[in-house]
């Protein structure tokens, strides 16, 4: 009996000593909960636990679009347009800008839509961090990509880059971050383009306080697996030497590289500046490994030397802004010459071509009232479906065509008659260089910029579009060059001064100017003697399909396609067989559009030459249809 006691005793001690373990453990647990801001007085639901968690992560995913004024003005932000087919909008993000001695960065994104003329502020807490000297680029699959970048205290005591990867959604508006354990690494002034379902990035810098170190590394982002992978050479493969901001441009077989920036080791240790004049071509492989860069020759005419700017991609060419060039750099001044031309580069061609401004030519028969898009749209889409009647006997039924449709407006169209009439200029922006461009439905439109006036930058608070079909002129959304113009005021009272002292320097810096050119001229002199082709006169372009129709002078891209319909149509079908109705005319129309533009640098010469001799007076178009005068 006494046994048994003792064993029930042991037992029911066992268990009180369980149940005080226990109790500690919850009171432990209780105090860790309250610490954490988790304690309840009872069990929360695993269901109630998911749906907090949810709805914390659809406020930070939340987006939130409201209109708004443009833009402040900022130096280095990024541009791109909408990738998505029929989108008529541009993206910004970023840049910097200065407050007296401080330096503030954005990570504000804004849209703007040229149908509507209104500007968006898109926020939310799921976004890049403040940045500027990123790249963005938009890729045709619909999507925009954001890599790197650069960010500093205000007073730029502690400088930062970044090397991240974000992905905007240009529907939703929403951005996704890319987790990457294989990347480029951090950097700034580095140049993005797309080939096929790649993402192509080169090149950019890292300010290493001590130094800056230029990079020549080549990566390839697929948008199908949202993985990054580089691209390396044979050791024995020329590749183009390491820099940033340069041009970086989609071709047909891969990629165009042109221009930048690096520092070299000079005499004595010290780096001096060189600015890239150089062509590359990136061929492109879908196996990777079997990609090559290529040097390309000179041909004809180029730009001058210059830095910050890069081309912009448009129908086959890259399209040019602006730049600046140093010419007189010593350790005490600097002297420097800042451009505001626009170059065309025939990508395929290998052709460089000056774009300059035209008076906008008078139409006979008076001013005629502008029909919008949606009325141009639909009498182009008349004409082409008469063409397939006509010459391939397609049915309505084929085409899609309802003859009870009446057509509605799009949502930003509805807002046209709100829109405001802005004022023309017949001369180019304001010389400056890191001006943010890019090219949405024809239109290039070049936002802010910096100029220097001396050692002090000074940020321009404008944007302009430039139609680069028409080329009458620069279209002004705003300008305020206030603080320009302060600055020339204030030099003007300086070179009053110093008129005496110039007058008796004036011989000495004309000889030293003249010494160096004749510095820049060797350090050139070998690029220019492996780059240079016997030049071409600029009347003859080499004609890449001399089988497809030519343009006509001063023949709108519309009047083209309607003169020449049959023809593209009748080879759209013969090369897209199982192509029909719709798609059929969508191909025709790009293949129409295409030969347009691949074809437009050698028309222009030809209508420079028809205005030089007086032969061309005022251009008369026909509206097929109706047949009325415009």
């Amino acid at each position: 009996m006494g046994k048994k006691k003792d064993k029930e005793a042991k037992k029911a001690r066992a268990a009180e000593k369980k149940s005080k373990a226990q109790a500690k453990s919850e009171t432990k647990q209780k105090k860790l909960a309250k610490k954490t801001g988790l304690e309840d007085e009872d069990d929360v639901p695993i269901e109630d636990i998911l749906a907090a968690y949810a709805k914390e992560q659809e406020q930070f995913e939340a987006v939130t679009i409201e209109n708004c004024d443009p833009p402040t003005k900022r130096s280095s932000p990024a541009m791109a347009p909408n990738p998505v087919h029929g989108k008529r909008e541009l993206f910004l993000f970023g840049g910097e800008t200065q407050n007296g001695p401080l330096c503030i960065f954005y990570n504000d994104l804004y849209s703007y839509s040229l149908d509507s003329d209104q500007w968006r502020k898109i926020t939310s807490k799921n976004s890049p961090l403040p940045r500027s000297g990123h790249a963005m680029c938009a890729h045709p699959s619909g999507i925009i990509m954001v890599f790197g970048g650069e960010f500093s205290s205000p007073k730029q005591n502690t400088f930062y880059h970044y090397g991240d990867t974000w992905i905007l959604d240009p529907v939703k508006k929403e951005w996704s971050r890319v987790d990457h354990k294989k990347g480029p690494s951090p950097r700034s002034g580095h140049r993005m383009t797309y080939w096929k379902n790649y993402i192509l990035l080169h090149g950019g810098f890292r300010d290493l306080s001590a130094s800056t170190t230029y990079l020549s590394d080549l990566w390839a982002f697929d948008v199908t697996s949202y993985k990054w992978h580089q691209i390396e050479m044979p050791p024995t493969h020329l590749v183009p030497e390491a820099r940033s901001g340069h041009s970086f441009v989609p071709g047909n077989d891969g990629a165009v590289l042109w221009g930048g920036y690096s520092k070299v080791k000079g005499t004595k240790g010290v780096q001096k500046g060189k600015v890239h004049t150089d062509t590359w071509l990136l061929k492109m492989k879908s196996d990777l490994t079997g990609c090559r860069w290529e040097r390309r020759k000179r041909s004809g005419f180029a730009p001058s030397p210059r830095v910050g700017c890069s081309m912009v991609h448009h129908k086959g060419r890259g399209v040019l802004f602006g730049g600046v060039y140093d010419t007189d750099e010593t350790e005490e001044s600097l002297s420097s010459d800042f451009y505001n031309n626009i170059f065309a580069y025939q990508i395929e061609a290998n052709r460089w071509f000056s774009l300059t401004l035209r008076p906008p030519r008078k139409k006979a028969g008076g001013p005629v009232p502008a029909k919008t898009r949606q009325e141009r749209e639909a009498d182009l889409e008349a004409n082409l479906n008469q063409i397939l009647r006509e010459k391939l006997g397609i049915t309505d039924e084929e085409l899609g065509v309802d003859k009870d449709a009446s057509p509605e407006p799009e949502e930003d169209e509805l807002e046209d008659n709100d829109k405001r009439e802005y004022p023309m200029m017949d001369t180019l922006p304001h010389p400056r260089f890191n001006a943010a461009t890019c090219v949405v439905d024809d239109t290039l439109f070049i936002f802010g910029g910096t100029y220097e006036d001396g050692e002090r930058e000074i940020y321009l608070n404008s944007m302009y579009a430039v139609d680069l079909g028409r080329l009458d002129g620069v279209k002004v959304f705003w300008e305020d060059l206030r603080e320009l113009e302060q600055a020339a005021e204030d030099d003007d009272d300086d070179e009053d001064d110093d008129d005496d002292e110039e007058d008796d320097d004036g011989e000495d810096e004309e000889d030293q100017d003249q010494d160096q050119d004749q510095v820049a001229a060797e350090d050139d002199k070998d690029d220019q003697e492996e780059e240079e082709e016997p030049e071409k006169s600029e009347m003859t372009i080499p004609d890449p399909r001399p089988w497809l129709p030519h343009p006509k002078p001063f023949e709108a891209l519309r009047a083209f396609y309607q003169r020449t319909g049959p023809q593209f149509l009748e080879w759209a079908l013969s090369n897209h067989r199982d192509a029909r109705g719709k798609d059929l005319k969508r191909i025709a129309f790009e293949l129409s559009e295409d030969r347009w533009w691949e074809r437009r640098e050698e028309v222009r010469i030809a209508e420079d030459q028809f205005e030089e001799m007086g032969g061309v007076g005022e251009v008369i178009e026909k509206d097929a249809p109706r047949k009325a005068r415009r």
